[in-house]
């Protein structure tokens, strides 16, 4: 590799890593509500529906925006639209460091959605913008581990010691607001100055039989819809589980602080899947297998959630599932660059695709878990719900023939 082509990649590395913050003030502020949950059903005054409301109210705006999202990604560029998006999400967050009521609550939390649409989608655009398609692995590795950087902060040092430090949740929810906030403006700056975005504006349409023509690709990929399914399932485990699984342990009698480490011990197996299962799946060509494997890790480990009541069976199966959720979240956002018909040029249509309808899932795995508490006065109900998602990837991964090498 010549001088020239070695500063390039240290000059994409590095505008990956500033992107990646944006992945992880993003991640923070989302999952300081469910961090925060029992307190905030105390202190607010909700039922555990409103409360699997607020949780899925995120994942909610995906359904609507994702693919119009999408489509501005691919033709605006990443670099402007991850920046407004964390302005927007920042402005959310200080929204609901002063809501009274769940109503302001719930609006607030559905702003922090309209601005995370932007970072989901961005963020796979702007690697393949800066890499070419065989090298998008590792880059893509780097903020999927700063999202869970972010979320994993947020559960074991922002509820337990910095939310006191503070002077509780409103405080936190603030100056988590003004960090964002100010990110997104320093990065604002950076992508301008860089010119990110350059190359797409000079390719960029926005004439509907454009639009029109992107859509008929990205909607009609048979391959891409089998995707989406595994999309699905994967969106309903990740924010069912982290959404609830503090609430879950605390009312088995664990302290608000063992809760969250449990939820970070989650958090933690899932960034050693990202890290560890697409390399083992490129490396001896067996991403269907993998898949297949992800989701048997997540239908077991959710069996050992449900049953493991405190001890070491919980442990084990927060490991696994963290360990199989994490497979199949890089899987998910690179087969779509891969598959003939997309490629780099769509890779935000197809990414907003998969998530405009996983965020169903992604929806209503935390208000389903929530309704079936009501209704039944248990968590084992929601929590299979989620094991049996483990068992839609598997089928849905041995049914994607065109992974086989």
């Amino acid at each position: 590799m010549s001088g020239a082509e070695t500063g390039t990649t240290r000059r994409a590395y590095a505008l990956v890593i500033a992107a990646t913050a944006s992945y992880t003030c993003l991640m923070f502020v989302w999952f300081s509500l469910p961090a925060y949950l029992p307190t905030i059903i105390s202190d607010v005054g909700l039922t555990s529906t409103q409360a699997g409301m607020l949780a899925g109210a995120v994942p909610l705006t995906y359904i609507p925006l994702a693919l119009i999202s999408g489509l501005a990604v691919d033709r605006i560029g990443p670099g402007r639209i991850i920046g407004l998006g964390v302005v927007v999400y920042a402005v959310g967050q200080l929204g609901r460091s002063i809501a009274p009521d769940f109503l302001t609550l719930l609006a607030c939390t559905l702003l922090i959605g309209v601005g995370a649409t932007t970072i989901t989608f961005g963020l796979p655009k702007l690697v393949s913008v800066l890499f070419p398609p065989e090298q998008t692995g590792r880059p893509s590795a780097i903020y999927l581990v700063g999202a869970s950087a972010g979320s994993g902060f947020v559960f074991a040092i922002g509820r337990p010691v910095l939310g006191p430090v503070l002077g509780g949740w409103r405080e936190l929810f603030f100056w988590s607001g003004v960090v964002a906030l100010c990110y997104g403006v320093c990065w604002l700056a950076l992508a301008v100055r860089t010119g990110i975005d350059d190359g797409t504006a000079e390719s960029a349409s926005f004439s509907l039989e454009s639009i029109l023509t992107d859509l008929r690709v990205v909607l009609g990929h048979r391959e891409l819809q089998l995707v989406v399914i595994i999309g699905t399932m994967y969106l309903l485990l990740n924010h069912g589980l982290q959404g609830w699984l503090p609430t879950v342990l605390e009312s088995r009698g664990l302290s608000a602080a063992l809760a969250g480490q449990a939820t970070s011990l989650f958090i933690g197996a899932y960034v050693v899947g990202v890290l560890l299962v697409p390399e083992l799946a490129d490396r001896f060509a067996i991403r269907r297998a993998v898949l297949v494997g992800c989701g048997a890790f997540v239908a077991v480990g959710m069996t050992g959630v449900i049953l493991g009541g405190t001890g070491a069976v919980l442990v084990a199966g927060i490991v696994i599932t963290g360990l199989g959720t994490g497979g199949i979240s890089p899987l998910v956002r690179a087969i779509p660059p891969a598959l003939e018909g997309i490629g780099a040029r769509l890779t935000g249509t197809a990414v907003g695709f998969i998530f405009a309808v996983g965020e169903i899932g992604g929806f209503f795995g935390p208000v389903l878990i929530g309704v079936l508490h009501d209704v039944t006065d248990s968590y084992v109900p929601g929590f299979g719900l989620l094991a049996a998602g483990g068992l839609v990837v598997v089928l849905a991964g041995t049914a994607l023939v065109s992974l086989e090498e």
